[in-house]
């Protein structure tokens, strides 16, 4: 199975035979992935009708429900990594959902497109509002409505008592070392939720 760059990263940091939530699911590819090559466990969450659909026919169980309502259909350390792969800049109640995300697991993994790249910086200076790989939507029709950079998240993750472990920011598929806050698209966290 193909994998997404940050689907790659985050499958890396889940130990084998663990209890996974992911949040935002879509077809369940990162599911799958994991109770194939890591004999893992769990369950995705998406509200769409064609993810749900998808993840179901790839073998994973996955309950239909909106995020913004909360995680309380899952009990308190419940899982052992709960996973938000690019949905974070989606979600309306962020400080919300992230102290669900603590609640539910030991470990949480975030990705997220990276608003502080140097194209988003240089497209905001002409005037435009950026439209990229990671950030492919106009301004108007766009599900993004809470655009971070790495620094944001960092100040965030840190006001919520969320303790970053790792970090590894992608562009075009790779790790990227010199100069990451302007170079990187997408950006993968993992932090201790206790």
């Amino acid at each position: 199975m193909n994998l997404r760059s940050d689907l790659r990263q985050i499958a890396e940091w889940i130990a084998p035979e663990s209890r996974v939530l992911d949040l935002g699911c879509g077809d369940g590819a990162l599911l799958a992935h994991l109770r194939e090559t890591k004999s893992c466990r769990g369950y995705g969450v998406d509200i769409d009708d064609d993810n749900v659909l998808a993840a179901t026919t790839n073998g994973v169980s996955v309950v239909q429900a909106d995020l913004e309502s909360g995680l309380r259909m899952f009990g308190d350390h419940r899982f052992d990594t709960v996973v938000l792969s690019q949905t974070l800049q989606a979600m309306r109640r962020i400080e919300d959902i992230l102290r669900d995300m603590a609640r539910v697991a030991h470990q949480g993994i975030v990705s997220f497109p990276n608003f502080g790249h140097w194209r988003c910086a240089l497209s905001l200076a002409l005037g435009r509002m950026p439209v990229t790989q990671e950030i492919p939507y106009a301004w108007h029709d766009t599900p993004n409505i809470h655009l971070c950079t790495l620094k944001d998240f960092e100040i965030l993750a840190a006001r919520l008592a969320l303790r970053i472990t790792d970090r590894v920011v992608l562009a075009a598929g790779r790790p990227v070392s010199v100069l990451p806050r302007l170079r990187a698209t997408l950006a993968v966290y993992r932090f201790n939720t206790h």
